[in-house]
């Protein structure tokens, strides 16, 4: 399998996305509520997933393609060639801000990441990574992450977890945020995992992600030295919800053993 082929399909394919994305604020946009009301979706997400699933189906036929709108195939297993995608992660800030929303595709093969893709559509931020050979921000290759002790870190988290919740003990995550430099919250999986591999955050936590929402930052951080992992210290299993962690080498485990305990 020509890799190199694939990925500059994949760029070309998501750079195409973006354009008909930021053409969309031209147009009417229609907003619909999943099972949760604030769990957004609209038209463009829907319209955004069936582009690429008619282009990889047609150029790629062998491939399958797991998407967050459901167009794409339903698996239950990480056999063969599988594109995970998220058309617009981060519909909220879609819908409300116009900003601060990506393209987030991972590209994988019997369950390895092989290629990884966050597009940040209005800031034109393309993070891109092949396994093996680095991580880039648009042409700029990236460093690999040094190591950063809890008490310098700026923290991605969202302030639903340092509330009383059904996943996670939140005296612990108090105490995390009362110990970390700072804390942040962007509104999109994709954004805040690219950014802990551009160094910008260290670390970042969710207790609800799905496979589409990290397939691509998990490439991408790992080509830089990030820990990519389940709140068990585990390999995410990229069939289902679970919550994950990625952080800079030595603040991953740090975080993990002293403050993270699930319910």
């Amino acid at each position: 399998m020509n890799w190199d082929n694939i990925d500059r399909y994949a760029k070309s394919l998501i750079k195409e996305a973006g354009h008909k994305i930021r053409n969309s604020f031209f147009a009417e946009i229609n907003v619909d509520s999943k099972a949760d009301a604030n769990d957004l979706v609209t038209n463009i997400d829907r319209e955004i997933e069936q582009f690429f699933i008619s282009r990889i189906k047609r150029d790629f036929p062998d491939h399958k393609i797991v998407g967050e709108e459901g167009f794409g195939d339903k698996i239950e297993v990480l056999d063969g060639v599988i594109w995970m995608l998220d058309p617009i992660d981060g519909t909220m800030n879609f819908v409300h801000q116009k900003r601060n929303f990506a393209v987030s595709l991972g590209i994988y093969v019997d369950g390895i990441g092989m290629l990884g893709y966050i597009y940040d559509v209005m800031r034109d931020d393309f993070y891109s990574a092949a396994k093996g050979k680095g991580a880039y921000l648009n042409d700029e290759r990236l460093p690999q992450l040094e190591i950063t002790p809890l008490e310098q870190a700026v923290i991605g988290i969202s302030a639903s977890w340092v509330a009383p919740n059904r996943y996670a003990d939140h005296e612990k995550m108090i105490e995390l945020i009362q110990r970390c430099r700072g804390t942040r919250s962007y509104g999109s999986a994709a954004i805040e995992m690219a950014y802990v591999a551009a160094g910008r955050i260290d670390a970042y936590i969710s207790m609800r992600l799905s496979p589409w929402d990290i397939a691509g930052g998990m490439v991408i951080a790992q080509e830089v030295g990030a820990i990519t992992t389940n709140m068990k210290g585990e390999a995410p299993h990229l069939l289902g919800q679970e919550a994950f962690v990625v952080a800079r080498p030595g603040l991953h485990e740090d975080m993990l053993t002293n403050y993270i305990r699930l319910k």
